[in-house]
């Protein structure tokens, strides 16, 4: 379970998260959305113990991510919308690395990593260096390094970034699978197709502040365009966004003849 109470946190003058509070439970998909800029990736990052917040307090399957943080990250997969890998290991080679860290059995992890591998459609891939590799198999490395140990709480900033879509669908496949076994998942996504059909529940950040949090049929249904891009855009301003398609499609327009 996944606890976030009274968060805030800031980069030089600048508030980042003010008052961030919510929880979810095991067997609960829970979507977090935000514009860029938002907070949304600094809210998961503070959950995975990488920041530390000015203020509030996140517990991580009953442990502090503070106080307790190798109890808490062991309870934890993450895939960051901006992980480095070690370009020069292998798939093979890197994750057999992040089983280590977890102190999984060789054999259990070197099957794990097999059968992931399957899944995803990687295992011609385990043995070139990562350097060889195209985004949406480098994705599908950090997907199966933070599945591996079987964690109860699973944090997907962006997740689907690089994959094709039969590598999207066998994710979600994966994601409603791992639901069924009581495990805890907050999605970040710009794909909001995805994220309806995946989480029944939504949380919007706007500026810092969640300012709505409900599920997400709910949402959807009290929206005026009865779609989560609706519940979305009426909760983000959108006319902010259509000012700046029309200022982008005015700069080609042909100047006025003078007079």
């Amino acid at each position: 379970m996944i606890d976030v109470q009274n968060l805030a946190a800031g980069y030089a003058s600048r508030e980042v998260l003010s008052d961030v509070s919510f929880r979810v439970g095991p067997g609960e998909a829970a979507a977090y959305l935000g514009a860029n800029g938002a907070g949304k990736s600094t809210t998961v990052k503070i959950i995975a113990g990488l920041l530390r917040p000015a203020s509030g307090r996140v517990t991580v399957g009953g442990h502090d991510v503070a106080a307790e943080p190798l109890a808490a990250k062991r309870r934890l997969g993450y895939v960051p919308d901006d992980a480095r890998l070690y370009e020069s290991l292998t798939p093979a080679e890197y994750l057999s690395l992040v089983a280590e860290l977890y102190h999984l059995p060789r054999e259990q992890a070197a099957d794990r990593i097999n059968q992931m591998a399957a899944a995803f459609e990687l295992t011609a891939a385990l043995g070139r260096t990562i350097e060889t590799l195209s985004r949406g198999q480098r994705q599908k490395v950090l997907l199966i390094a933070a599945l591996v140990h079987d964690p109860d709480v699973l944090l997907l900033d962006e997740p689907l970034n690089g994959l094709d879509v039969e590598s999207g669908l066998a994710l979600r496949r994966i994601i409603e699978g791992l639901l069924g076994r009581g495990k805890t998942i907050l999605f970040c996504s710009h794909i909001l197709e995805l994220v309806e059909r995946v989480c029944a529940r939504t949380i919007v950040l706007y500026r810092g502040r969640i300012v709505a949090d409900g599920a997400t049929a709910d949402l959807v249904r009290r929206s005026r365009g009865g779609t989560l891009e609706a519940v979305f855009r009426e909760l983000t301003r959108p006319e902010q966004a259509d000012e700046g398609a029309r200022a982008f499609f005015r700069a080609f327009e042909e100047p006025a003849p003078s007079p």
